[in-house]
């Protein structure tokens, strides 16, 4: 909950600025966290996991926290991901296949230039998406939880409750709040940043939703990537996935599996 300004010694919020009053930002975090406006470079950190998902991490501390969310997609380890590899990374986490094929058309026409300009101005003819210098392919409208170098500020992630939260659960998000987080993380003139933040939380929904929200621990867990690997290894198994609406890749409608 928002802190009393009294209590912090200076204003969050200002009359003259309804959404300050609206969107108040995470005050405690400290309290739970070592300097969590400090952007940590492998650690997704929160107040409740300060060391981040820590095997995870620690298995792959030589990689940014955004390396790690897409390293689930890097299927030979080269340090790039193809359109075949980003198609399979989506089936194996039980989306169709024509969402998948959506995803492949989205991911690598969009970011594959932007990481390539670390090498060269010629565009991959494969359309590659490039692991190394995958911090070229953040946009604008985004969360602001990954800065422009691909590491986690815990203050932001903190924020994103504080401010948009309001079905009566600070650590999660419904549908709703994420429309609302959306449209307050949206900048002027900047329509790609629009649909690439809609295509993102659109596909973070389909995939972790529990009872119409999204729990804070599962979206601390996307962000560094280690619930990919959760996910594709519990599909494996006769329960299957039970989060999300399946899209026709698992056998689940919603949380019930039909198949």
């Amino acid at each position: 909950m928002a802190q009393s300004t009294s209590t912090l010694g200076f204003d969050t919020a200002v009359t003259k600025s309804t959404v300050t009053q609206n969107r108040p930002p995470a005050v405690d975090a400290d309290t739970h966290l070592d300097c969590p406006s400090v952007a940590r470079a492998n650690q997704a950190a929160t107040r409740e996991n300060p060391s981040g998902s820590e095997n995870y991490a620690n298995k792959y501390k030589d990689y940014t926290v955004l390396q790690q969310h897409v390293l689930f997609w890097d299927r030979d380890n080269d340090g790039t991901i193809t359109p075949l590899d980003t198609y399979i990374g989506f089936r194996d986490l039980g989306f169709n296949i024509i969402f998948s094929i959506l995803a492949v058309l989205i991911i690598n026409i969009s970011f594959s230039y932007p990481t390539r300009l670390a090498y060269s101005w010629v565009p991959d003819p494969l359309f590659r998406v490039y692991l190394p210098s995958i911090h070229k392919a953040k946009h604008g409208s985004d969360s602001a939880v990954i800065d422009n170098e691909g590491r986690f500020v815990p203050q932001a992630f903190e924020n994103l409750f504080t401010k948009y939260s309001r079905n009566g659960e600070e650590d999660t998000l419904s549908l709703a709040d994420i429309f609302r987080l959306m449209k307050g993380h949206r900048v002027a003139a900047d329509p790609f940043g629009w649909g690439a933040a809609f295509f993102e939380w659109g596909t973070t929904w389909l995939l972790i939703q529990r009872n119409g929200k999204v729990q804070k621990e599962d979206l601390r867990q996307v962000y560094d990537g280690s619930i990919f690997w959760n996910i594709r290894e519990k599909r494996r198994r006769p329960e299957g996935w039970n989060q999300g609406y399946g899209l026709g890749g698992d056998g689940f409608v919603g949380p019930v599996k039909v198949i």
